[in-house]
């Protein structure tokens, strides 16, 4: 990974276009591809990023540029898109790399990990007719915890949460945004799942199209028959 400091410019052209203003900025490149800027607020979010496959290329600024007082022009231009991200480089403040080697992934704890092989076993609590097509299905930015087919035919991506928060809205929202590029499997629905969703979570999933599911834990591993209860 290269983590590179610096004061920059850049803008976004494609699906959409945006613009970050000079400012003092961390660029982190990946060996992946992926290429993010992050500012120093903002939680783990990068204000703007490119997902691999991309290549990106530094190039020489236009006398235009130059005379801004641009220093360096990276284009990083999708493979497979016309998505492109230019960052226009005024000063170098650092520039450091480092070989991360393989990373084993994330571990879940016992609770949320035993939720998403009994989910897999039980992928009708997603609806009459999902079917299941594998647990931890990988992506370029990690794994989804559940890819299915709804009854239609088409892709479900389904993120599994002891507790249901916005951080893991916002985790899935980038997992659809990466997966519905991918011709073979678009259009891809989001479903979060939890034993308990906090209402700010849902309002932001339901406002991002993310269909939510209450996970009985209890009833789920057959500790606890519903059907039994008074209320």
């Amino acid at each position: 990974m290269r983590v590179v400091i610096a004061r920059c410019a850049a803008r976004y052209s494609g699906r959409l276009s945006a613009h970050l203003p000079l400012a003092t900025r961390a660029i982190m490149l990946k060996a992946d591809g992926s290429v993010l800027l992050h500012s120093d607020g903002g939680s783990y979010k990068p204000l703007n990023w490119m997902s691999p496959p991309c290549t990106t290329r530094e190039v020489e600024p236009t006398e235009a540029q130059a005379e801004a007082g641009v220093t360096q022009v990276w284009t990083v231009q999708h493979d497979k898109t016309d998505d492109r991200l230019e960052i226009e480089v005024h000063e170098v403040l650092a520039d450091t790399s480092h070989d991360l080697g393989t990373d084993p992934g994330l571990i879940k704890d016992g609770v949320e990990a035993h939720l998403q092989e009994l989910l897999a076993e039980q992928i009708a609590l997603l609806g009459e007719g999902h079917t299941l097509v594998r647990r931890e299905y990988m992506t370029a930015i990690g794994p989804v915890d559940i890819l299915a087919k709804s009854p239609t035919g088409g892709s479900v991506a389904v993120e599994i949460k002891r507790r249901g928060e916005i951080d893991g809205v916002e985790q899935l929202t980038r997992y659809l945004e990466l997966m519905n590029r991918d011709p073979l499997l678009s259009p891809v629905e989001g479903v979060f799942a939890a034993q308990e969703i906090k209402p700010q979570a849902r309002v932001l999933a339901q406002d991002r199209g993310i269909r939510c599911v209450i996970l009985d834990y209890d009833a789920m591993r057959g500790a606890d028959d519903p059907t039994t209860r008074l209320f």
